[in-house]
C-alpha cells in the first residue's frame, strides 16, 4: 500500500502542520514526557506523527516491529487471542477489538509492560517503555475507568499514547491525566502536494484536474486520497485520467445500493435482504461504527428534512448500544428497521392526505 511505503519517517519530513510538528518536536527533547491524548479526524495523520515522535525518542528501533498474536484469559472458560505489534520500545494495539473483554486487555498488556525488568531506572527519563493504544474513543467505560488506575499506578514504568478520532467519547478522568494534542485534516492544497510528491516518487505524471478531483473526492482524508491514486494507477496501467477517478470505495458503494433498497419498498423480505448484505459487509471486515455512519448519511441524504433529526436520533442510539456489546450485527439491523418503520409511517401520512 502506498499509505505505508510513503508514510514520512521523521518529523522533519512531515509537509504540512509545521507548527503541529514542533510541539511533537519540544515533547520528544523534553525531560518529562507525559501520557497524550491525541485526536482528530480520520487520515489526518495521526499514527505518522506519533511514529514519527517514537523514532525522535528512541530512534529507529521502533521501526523494527514483530507482529504477534498472544492469548489472554478474560475468564475462567474463555480465552481470546489479540494481535499486538512490538518492538523494544513500545507495544501498539487495538483493544477494542476484544469487545466487552477491553478493561481486561487493557489491564493485562500495561502490567506485563511495567513488569519488565529491562527498563532501567535513573537520570534518563526517556528509558521507559510506551503503549501505544488506537481507538481508544470505542473503549467501553469500564475500560476507560481501568485504563486510569493502571496509568496512575505505572506511570514511573510507561508512558500511554492513546489515539482516538472522537475526543467527546474519552471520559473526563482520563483526558485529564494526558496532555491532548488535535490533529487538525490537512488542507486540500497540502492534499494536492502530497499527491505529486507520490507520483513523483512512484515514477508517473499526475494531471493536475486528475489531482484537483481526487482531493474533492477525498474530503481532506489523506489516506483516502492516496488510496484513491493507486486505484487509479492500478486500473490504467500509469496512464491516469479524469473519467477513473473513483468517487467512492466499492464497500461504500455496496452500502448506498443497501439504502436505496430501504428507500424503494419497507417489507420483510427488503429487512431479510439488507441483514445478510449487512452480515457481507461485517464479514469483509468493514467496522460496524462505518456500517451504521454511511447508512445513515446516506438515507439524510434522500430524505425529507422532517425525517432527518429522527434518523440521526437513532443512529446515535444505536452506535451508543454497539459499543457497550461484542457484537455489532444487530444494532445495525434494528437501526434499519426503525428507519423502515419512521419511513414507511412517513409515506402512509402522506398517501392520506
Amino acid at each position: 500500500m502506498w499509505c505505508d511505503s510513503h508514510r514520512p519517517q521523521d518529523l522533519s519530513e512531515l509537509s504540512y502542520h509545521d507548527e503541529l510538528s514542533e510541539t511533537f518536536k519540544r515533547l520528544s527533547v523534553a525531560g518529562e514526557f507525559p501520557h497524550l491524548l491525541v485526536y482528530g479526524s480520520t487520515g489526518s495523520g495521526k499514527k505518522t506523527r506519533i511514529m514519527c515522535l517514537l523514532k525522535e525518542l528512541f530512534g529507529p528501533g521502533v521501526n523494527k516491529v514483530r507482529n504477534s498474536t498472544k492469548p489472554y484469559k478474560v475468564s475462567k472458560s474463555k480465552t481470546i487471542e489479540l494481535t499486538i505489534l512490538s518492538s523494544n520500545h513500545h507495544v501498539e494495539m487495538n483493544p477494542s477489538d476484544a469487545g466487552i473483554y477491553d478493561r481486561v486487555i487493557v489491564q493485562e498488556v500495561i502490567k506485563s509492560m511495567a513488569s519488565a525488568h529491562n527498563m532501567p531506572r535513573g537520570k534518563d527519563k526517556k528509558r521507559f517503555k510506551v503503549v501505544l493504544l488506537e481507538e481508544v474513543d470505542q473503549l467501553t467505560k469500564s475500560a476507560q475507568h481501568a485504563l486510569r488506575r493502571t496509568m496512575e499506578k505505572y506511570m514511573e514504568y510507561c508512558r500511554l499514547i492513546l489515539c482516538c478520532e472522537s475526543v467527546s467519547k474519552v471520559i473526563d478522568p482520563l483526558r485529564s491525566r494526558c496532555l491532548a494534542i488535535r490533529v487538525p485534516a490537512p488542507s486540500k492544497i497540502e492534499v494536492e502536494r502530497c499527491l505529486h510528491e507520490v507520483a513523483k516518487k512512484e515514477n508517473f505524471v499526475l494531471p493536475e484536474k486528475v489531482a484537483k478531483k481526487i482531493v474533492n473526492y477525498s474530503r481532506r482524508n489523506l489516506r483516502r486520497a492516496i488510496n484513491s491514486l493507486q486505484i487509479c494507477y492500478i486500473d490504467t496501467q500509469g496512464e491516469i485520467k479524469e473519467s477513473t477517478v473513483p468517487k467512492s470505495y466499492p464497500w461504500e458503494m455496496f452500502i448506498d445500493n443497501i439504502c436505496d433498497e430501504l428507500l424503494r419498498e419497507q417489507r420483510p423480505v427488503t429487512l431479510n435482504q439488507a441483514r445478510l448484505k449487512i452480515y457481507e459487509l461485517l464479514q469483509n471486515c468493514i467496522p460496524g461504527h462505518l456500517v451504521l455512519k454511511r447508512m445513515s448519511q446516506r438515507l439524510m441524504e434522500n430524505v425529507d428534512d422532517s425525517l432527518k433529526h429522527k434518523i440521526a436520533y437513532w443512529a446515535a442510539h444505536h452506535e451508543a448500544r454497539m459499543n457497550c456489546c461484542n457484537k455489532q450485527m444487530p444494532h445495525i439491523i434494528a437501526f434499519t428497521a426503525k428507519f423502515m418503520y419512521i419511513y414507511k409511517q412517513w409515506m402512509d401520512s402522506w398517501l392520506d392526505f
